[in-house]
């Protein structure tokens, strides 16, 4: 029984890596790939998911250095100082915030089509946050046990969309490929790959254990990254590049353009609970995320009303900015990925790391990537390349 409650948390951390991974991303990276084919995009998926897999095991090491419980604000302001912390108050409220954003509206979104109830836009966005945002009040093992049920649903459903969904596949629309505009997609794909804000709750919930929770992020990142390119491979495949590209400027997820390619709707349905597993699995992890920030930087107990203060932060701000705009999908996303999580979890778990190793002092007893100032410059390259393609 012992060895079961061990190995049923790291599971249950590796699922929540995954979950908090696989979300909106997913629903937007077919679009944005869409200009650049199969093959291009998929390499700069690789490339990105490397990046990232390096900067979480950097919050990792920081994370080790820090006392129980200490989440992004701490590590800033410990690490960087006032300016620091000031910084990483305003990038992590700005990219929750567009990441909330995102997900409500996209799971407003397919709630509807799934039900096909031709309820209004703003009751089904309701409804979502109404059914799930408990979840995040009862906690980490609560969320965890849900995403447990949602991981099944999205492995059974992602299959049944291979399985069914490969006889629609025409390799002539997989041939396409621009490798320039591959980098336009930056934006889209780092937040898709974005977890790192996890990594403190995970230090919590598998007890401080760094050998455990370094695996969880390795495993955890890695089966995203598979799902990421065989989903793509399929929509491209499946998807005429001109109707992907379309329904981007539109702001729509990749279910839309798919309803309105496929003659098969039993696939469609498919396509669909995929979708729905897939957000709110994502959603739930990024909420817990950021409730535990916001606790830790206003220093609140995570119990009774002060907590459900905090969830009514994390839910309500981001739910009347999706009503506000039903097309603000994609620009959540893009601008979220393009700014916060390339200066967040990018740029900034480099700059935490640097300052610790070179200029704080602490140990590299618990050091989890090595490379030394050579790797940390090159990832910092990467960072502002990225920033590069988001503005210019």
């Amino acid at each position: 029984m012992h060895l079961f409650h061990r190995f049923g948390h790291f599971l249950g951390g590796t699922l929540l890596v995954t979950g908090i991974t696989l979300g909106v991303g997913m629903l937007a990276l077919p679009l944005a790939s869409a200009e650049a084919g199969f093959l291009p995009s998929t390499a700069v998926y690789v490339l990105t998911w490397l990046f990232m897999l390096a900067t979480g095991l950097l919050v990792l090491e920081a994370c080790a250095w820090m006392p129980k419980d200490s989440n992004l604000i701490t590590m800033a302001h410990k690490l960087l100082g006032k300016e620091g912390k000031i910084a990483c108050w305003i990038l992590y409220l700005f990219l929750f915030s567009c990441l909330m954003v995102a997900h409500i509206a996209g799971g407003g979104n397919i709630l509807s089509q799934l039900t096909n109830t031709h309820l209004p836009y703003s009751i089904n966005i309701l409804l979502y946050v109404i059914i799930f945002s408990p979840v995040v009040y009862l906690g980490t093992l609560w969320v965890d046990r849900l995403n447990l049920i949602l991981i099944t649903g999205i492995a059974i459903s992602y299959l049944m969309f291979i399985i069914f969904g490969l006889p629609h596949l025409k390799s002539s629309f997989l041939i396409q490929s621009d490798w320039i505009k591959s980098w336009h997609a930056l934006p889209i794909i780092f937040t898709a790959f974005g977890y790192q804000s996890l990594i403190p709750t995970l230090m919590t919930y598998l007890k401080r254990d760094l050998k455990k929770v370094r695996l969880t992020i390795i495993l955890g990142t890695t089966i995203p990254l598979i799902i990421y390119i065989i989903w793509n491979l399929l929509i491209l495949g499946i998807v005429p590049q001109a109707t992907l590209i379309s329904a981007l400027h539109q702001g729509q997820t990749a279910i839309n353009p798919l309803s309105t390619t496929l003659n098969s709707p039993f696939l469609l349905s498919i396509s669909k609970v995929f979708a729905f597993f897939v957000l709110t699995t994502s959603f739930n992890g990024i909420a817990i995320a950021f409730v535990d920030f916001l606790a830790d930087g206003l220093k609140v107990e995570k119990k009774g009303i002060k907590k459900l203060g905090l969830c009514m932060l994390v839910f309500i701000i981001p739910a009347l900015i999706a009503l506000t705009n039903p097309t603000i999908f994609i620009k959540a996303l893009d601008f979220g990925g393009g700014v916060g999580v390339a200066l967040l979890l990018g740029a900034m778990p480099i700059a935490m790391v640097w300052s610790g190793r070179y200029y704080k002092g602490y140990s590299l007893m618990h050091q989890q990537l090595p490379g030394g100032k050579i790797l940390l410059s090159i990832l910092m390259a990467f960072a502002l390349l990225e920033l590069y393609f988001q503005f210019f």
